[in-house]
C-alpha cells in the first residue's frame, strides 16, 4: 500500500505548502519532457502526480490519514482511480505550467526571460551568546560580495562599445521547442544556450571582469539581532547580497542565528532553568538566597521548610519574546548541600542539632523500588 507521504517525501503533519513543494521538485525532477520519455520517469512522475492530487484535497488527505488507500474508495466499494500520464501531465498544467518546468534555474530574484538577472542570496551563520540574546545586539559580519565591475558599470562590455541582442533568441533569452506525442503538441522553454539566457552577447569584453560585469568585493554587513532569538531561527536582509548580471539587482541575505550553550542554564524557549545550593539551616528557618541571571545576580526568597529539589519561578527573568512584549521566567531549582567534611566543632554542633530534631516522619505512598517494580511488572 503507497504511502503518498513518503513518495513526496514529507511529515505526515506537512502543510499545504510543503506539500506543493514538494511536488513540484518531484515533478520537475521526473517529468518526462525533460528525461527523454523514459518510462522509468514516466512511473515516477505519475506517483508523485497522484500523491500530490490526493494530499493537496483536504478530503481525500483526511480519508487516507484515516484508512489509508482504503478510505480512497468510492461508494459500493469503487477503487479510486489511479491517475494515468495524461492525469498527471493534466495536473502538473493545471497547477503550474510547462512554463515553469523549465524556467531558470539560480540566483535570487532574476526574471524568466532574457535580460539583467538578480545576484544569488547567501546564506550567513552568525554566532551569539546567551547575553546578546537577552538584550539583543548589533553585529557586524565581513563577506565578499559580487559588486558591478567599476570599469564597465556591471554592462560587461569595453568602454566604447555595447552588448548587441543575441541572434539565436533574438534577444528573449529563451529558445522554444515544439513537440507532438500521443498527448498532444507540447511546447517546452529553456534557456538560450548561447547568451545563457541574457538575451544579448558582450562581443567586446571589459578587460577588467572578463565580460563578466562583475568582481567580487570585501564588505561589512550590520545585523540588528532582536533579543531572544534561538539556534535555528534566521533573518532576511532583502537587497544586499550579490549583485545580478548586466547591473541586475542584489541578492539576499539570509542570516542564520547559533545561540552558544551557557553551563548556568539550560534553555526551553524563553524560559530558562537553572539550579541553586543552599545549606540546611537555610532549608529549615528560610533565607534570601542569590540566583545567577544572564545579566546580574537574582535574589530569591527560599521559605522556611524548603526540601531539596524543590522548583520556585521568578516571573519575567528569562529570555524576551522575539519581537513581542514580555518575557520568560527563570526556574530554579533549590538543591540542598551536604558538607563532605567538617571539623570537630561543626561536627558536635550537628551531632546536638541531630539530637534534639524530630525524626523524620515514615513515607508515604509507594517508595522508589515499588514504583520500578510496577514499571518493570515484577
Amino acid at each position: 500500500m503507497a504511502d503518498f507521504y513518503e513518495t513526496l517525501g514529507v511529515a505526515r503533519g506537512a502543510s499545504d505548502d510543503d506539500i506543493k513543494q514538494a511536488y513540484r521538485r518531484l515533478a520537475m525532477q521526473w517529468h518526462p519532457d525533460k528525461n527523454g520519455g523514459s518510462k522509468e520517469s514516466e512511473e515516477k512522475f505519475k506517483e508523485v502526480t497522484e500523491a500530490y492530487d490526493v494530499l493537496r484535497d483536504p478530503q481525500k488527505r483526511a480519508a487516507f490519514d484515516r484508512y489509508g488507500e482504503a478510505g480512497l474508495k468510492g461508494g459500493g466499494g469503487q477503487q479510486y482511480h489511479h491517475v494515468d500520464l495524461s492525469d498527471a501531465l493534466n495536473i502538473f498544467m493545471r497547477d503550474f505550467g510547462l512554463g515553469d518546468l523549465f524556467a531558470q534555474a539560480g540566483g535570487g530574484s532574476q526574471g524568466g526571460r532574457g535580460g539583467p538577472r538578480g545576484g544569488a542570496d547567501i546564506k550567513v551563520d552568525l554566532k551569539l551568546s546567551l547575553a546578546e540574546v537577552a538584550t539583543g545586539v548589533t553585529k557586524s559580519v565581513k563577506i565578499k560580495l559580487l559588486d558591478p565591475c567599476e570599469r564597465c558599470g556591471g554592462s560587461g562590455a569595453e568602454a566604447g562599445t555595447r552588448p548587441k541582442r543575441c541572434t539565436t533568441c533574438a534577444g528573449a533569452g529563451e529558445v522554444r521547442r515544439s513537440q507532438r506525442s500521443f498527448f498532444g503538441q507540447f511546447v517546452s522553454v529553456a534557456p538560450c544556450p548561447t547568451c545563457s539566457g541574457e538575451g544579448v552577447m558582450v562581443a567586446s569584453p571589459c578587460k577588467s571582469c572578463r565580460g563578466e560585469g562583475r568582481q567580487r568585493g570585501d564588505h561589512t554587513i550590520p545585523i540588528e539581532v532582536p533579543a531572544g532569538v534561538a539556534t535555528g531561527q534566521y533573518m532576511h536582509l532583502r537587497g544586499v547580497g550579490n549583485a545580478g548580471t548586466r547591473s541586475g539587482p542584489r541578492g539576499d541575505i539570509l542570516v542564520m542565528f547559533d545561540v552558544g550553550e551557557d553551563e548556568r542554564f539550560e534553555r526551553d524557549g524563553e524560559d530558562l532553568f537553572t539550579e541553586v545550593l543552599i545549606s540546611f539551616p537555610q532549608a529549615v528557618t528560610g533565607a534570601d538566597v542569590e540566583v545567577p541571571g544572564i545579566l546580574a545576580p537574582i535574589s530569591l526568597r527560599v521559605p522556611a521548610g524548603t526540601q531539596s529539589g524543590q522548583m520556585f519561578a521568578v516571573r519575567g527573568r528569562g529570555l524576551p519574546r522575539v519581537n513581542a512584549s514580555g518575557a520568560g521566567d527563570m526556574h530554579v531549582r533549590v538543591q540542598v548541600w551536604t558538607p563532605t567534611e567538617l571539623s570537630s566543632d561543626e561536627k558536635q554542633a550537628v551531632e546536638a542539632l541531630d539530637a534534639v530534631l524530630a525524626a523524620p516522619p515514615e513515607r508515604r505512598g509507594k517508595g522508589f523500588w515499588q514504583k520500578m517494580k510496577e514499571v518493570l511488572g515484577a
